[in-house]
Parts: structure tokens; sequence; C-alpha cells
């Protein structure tokens, strides 16, 4: 469908024609996200997060009702970044019982956080208590101000 024939040519109704040719497969110079992408996205977009900044540490607070200390992996990459991932996982049910509804999320879980720069990577904890993982990242100390340096004068 051709939205320029209704006599609708702007900018706006030029992308939406374009996302309508993307969508049956007419234009396959745009390329669809990967499935890594949109699965990471969902469990970014799942896995809600508050983040405090003190004096000497930041802290990242995550709720993870249910969750053993196997189930959450906490990493930090060369690049400044925190990774926060895990798996909830349905526990088994006893034979002849039926779900009547399904509310609690399960499956795999993930956050990423850019750390800065005064962060200090070699200490970080991670403790998780009564359902809520707690990443603590101490702060680098604030360099020393340069002292201004003495230089010699040489009569010649």
């Amino acid at each position: 469908m051709d939205l320029r024939m209704m006599g609708l040519d702007s900018s706006l109704f030029s992308a939406l024609q374009h996302m309508l040719d993307a969508a049956d497969g007419s234009d396959k110079s745009v390329s669809a996200p990967t499935c890594t992408y949109v699965r990471d996205a969902k469990a970014m977009a799942a896995t809600p997060a508050d983040v405090k900044e003190y004096p000497n540490s930041y802290a990242f607070i995550i709720d993870m009702p249910g969750l053993k200390s196997g189930d959450i992996k906490v990493q930090v990459g060369g690049d400044n970044v925190l990774v926060i991932s895990g798996e909830r996982k349905r526990k088994e049910e006893r034979e002849g019982a039926k779900y009547v509804r399904m509310e609690r999320r399960v499956g795999k879980f993930m956050r990423k956080f850019a750390l800065p720069e005064n962060a200090n990577t070699d200490k970080i904890s991670a403790v998780c208590q009564d359902g809520v993982l707690t990443v603590t990242v101490e702060k680098l100390p604030p360099p020393e101000p340069k002292q201004p340096k003495t230089i010699e004068v040489k009569i010649a």
C-alpha cells in the first residue's frame, strides 16, 4: 500500500511506508534485530533495578525473590560494564496439579550498567538477602591534586 497515493506525503508517513515495506519483505536492506538482541532486550526490560550513589561506593539493588546464589551471575567486562544475569526456573509441580493462573515471571534475566570512571572494579561485592540482591562497587579514591613543579632557573 502506497501512502503517497492517498495524498499523505510527509516525513512521518514516509517512515511508516518504509516500515510497511520492510514488514512485507520487499526491502532487504533493513536488517531485523537478531534473536539474541530481542531476548536480551526482553530480559533487561523485565528486571527493574535501583542504583544509589554513596560517598565511597555505588549500590545496585535488584529484587530476586526465590533465587539461590547459584542462579545469579555478577560479572564486570573489560569495558567497565557491570552485568547481572541469571535464570529463574519454574519449580517442578506434583503430578495432577495444573495452573489456574501464572503471573510470576520465569526465564532469563539480565541488566547491564556502564560503570563510571571512578568505579573500582577490583572491589565489588554482591549479597542476596531476603530476596534482594545488592551489588556494591567501591569508588576509587580521588586523584591527588598535582603539586606545582618548581623548575630551577640556570644562569648562562
